[in-house]
């Protein structure tokens, strides 16, 4: 097994007090739907950030600087890969013509749904490494591949406007008795004695369809900086946590990140080669580890650097909304 220094106590602690945040978000400060204001959302961004910027202090603290450098940097992966999925969440909700003060339910929703999927990738794709320790290759072969797509075309593998959006869609509507329009804040309505998923709903398995495809690419990056189960799975959630508030933050100036998408290939493609160097090539190359520190730095120069070009050379043309 995977040494790690989660303790059934540290567990115990962090999940109690990530599921009271939940509660106390859903449940308390946004029991009612409403349009997110700029200044709330900024509000929300600055406390779950400086939350999890206090949990990389209790991991200084209580486990080391490797370890919290180890955090630090998978933290870092994810939220910057978090602003690619606020792009693709963006193009969703205007393809689906999302009411505003509806946009908080369903990534609600989907964050939860994402929590619980990333904790299984996070399960399976630990025990696939513990088992076979060559499929490290392959992930690390992923992300190459991934950051150089993202090199070359400057698009993902995320679903957009296109066709699998619209497979989603479609295949939603073929399988279940959708309503054709929203229902308030629902997800499924009874009408004629007969239970029907709303186009909020439909839009909910978009949103998670999302997600899927990019979980893909993240887990495995953060796997490239640890293999320690409670850093790659408390840095996920703390990422995934914040990811609502920064939607709302961003929403309306997230097409002029237009390098973003450049910076990320090059952040995939080097976490990959770091997971390949990491295990070596037998007889034609020795393992080479790079250390924690020079990982954080690169990965966050290029993050940085690519959103401070994008600003410094702003797109010629800003998509508008739909």
């Amino acid at each position: 097994m995977f040494h790690s220094v989660g303790t059934p106590l540290t567990w115990g602690l962090f999940l109690f007090g990530f599921f009271v945040l939940l509660a106390l978000d859903l449940g308390v400060f946004n029991r009612k739907p409403h349009r997110v204001s700029m200044r709330e959302a900024l509000r929300w961004s600055v406390v779950w950030v400086s939350l999890s910027l206090a949990f990389n202090a209790y991991v200084y603290y209580a486990f080391g600087e490797e370890k919290a450098l180890e955090f630090l940097s998978a933290y870092l992966i994810e939220e910057a890969l978090s602003v690619d999925n606020i792009f693709v969440f963006v193009v969703l909700f205007r393809y689906m013509r999302v009411p505003a003060e509806y946009l908080h339910r369903v990534l609600f929703a989907g964050i939860l749904g994402a929590l619980i999927l990333r904790g299984v990738f996070i399960g399976v794709g630990l025990a696939l490494i513990e088992t076979i320790r060559w499929s490290l290759y392959i992930f690390g072969a992923l992300l190459i591949f991934t950051g150089l797509r993202l090199l070359v075309s400057g698009e993902g593998g995320e679903p957009g406007e296109g066709k699998k959006d619209n497979f989603v869609k479609r295949k939603a509507e073929q399988w279940l008795r959708v309503t054709k329009d929203f229902e308030g804040p629902r997800f499924f309505i009874t009408r004629d004695g007969k239970r029907y998923a709303t186009t909020l709903f439909v839009t909910l398995l978009m949103v998670e369809t999302a997600d899927v495809v990019f979980a893909i690419d993240s887990i495995p990056a953060i796997f490239g900086i640890t293999t320690d189960p409670f850093i790659v799975f408390t840095s996920n959630m703390c990422a995934v946590m914040g990811l609502r508030s920064m939607f709302f933050l961003l929403e309306n100036v997230i097409d002029r990140f237009h390098l973003l998408k450049y910076g990320l290939g090059l952040v995939l493609s080097f976490v990959g080669t770091k997971m390949v160097l990491g295990m070596g090539l037998g007889a034609w190359l020795p393992e080479i580890h790079i250390p924690i520190k020079i990982s954080l730095l690169v990965v966050a120069g290029l993050i940085g650097g690519s959103i401070l070009l994008s600003l410094l050379f702003p797109p010629r043309h800003v998509p508008t909304k739909h």
